[in-house]
């Protein structure tokens, strides 16, 4: 399996990441962008789309980590989604979290993938709140290999439980942590 295969968290049987993932994985990536140079979306998602999403792009300019050849529209609407609404979207993670942990001490890259994963729950017309949670811990492990896939799973249930009740169904255990005890 390619790096860029890797990265993506999911591929197909060639070894490929499969475009819906590499939209998360880059949306997690342009979000911490956004987040670590205080900029807004539009500027990020152009040079996204201009110089990382595309397979001529990424020949162009080979980039390790690379997110392989992404669903370009996913990827903007989670980034702009996202963006828009941070300010209902902090106060639901900083809720979901333990009772000891703070949004600002998350790992910046966590953050921007529990907002990139909140951001896709909040939508109306987005997938099934347990693909929302399964591609995103996919993505997690891509990401960290310690504790934070865990906290990731725990804290998206518990937002995903909130916003669709009816179709997450009720909590497995009754009375546990919701950030999966971490």
């Amino acid at each position: 399996m390619s790096s860029e295969a890797r990265a993506a968290g999911r591929a197909d049987r060639a070894g490929r990441a499969r475009p819906r993932t590499a939209a998360r994985v880059a949306a997690v990536q342009a979000l911490y962008q956004i987040e670590h140079n205080d900029t807004v979306a539009e500027p990020v998602i152009e040079e996204f789309q201009r110089h990382r999403l595309h397979a001529e792009a990424r020949a162009a300019e080979p980039e390790a980590g690379a997110p392989g050849e992404a669903d370009a529209r996913l990827f903007a609407a989670i980034v702009r989604g996202a963006a828009r609404n941070r300010a209902e979207i902090d106060p639901l993670i900083a809720g979901a979290l333990p009772a000891d942990w703070a949004l600002d001490r998350l790992d910046p890259v966590l953050r921007a993938l529990l907002r990139a994963a909140a951001g896709e729950l909040l939508a109306p017309d987005g997938p099934p709140p347990r693909v929302v949670l399964n591609e995103y811990l996919d993505v997690a492990h891509s990401f960290f290999s310690g504790q934070e896939p865990g906290l990731a799973n725990g804290v998206l249930d518990n937002i995903a439980r909130q916003l669709k009740p009816a179709e997450m169904g009720p909590s497995r255990k009754a009375g546990a942590d919701p950030a999966g005890g971490a």
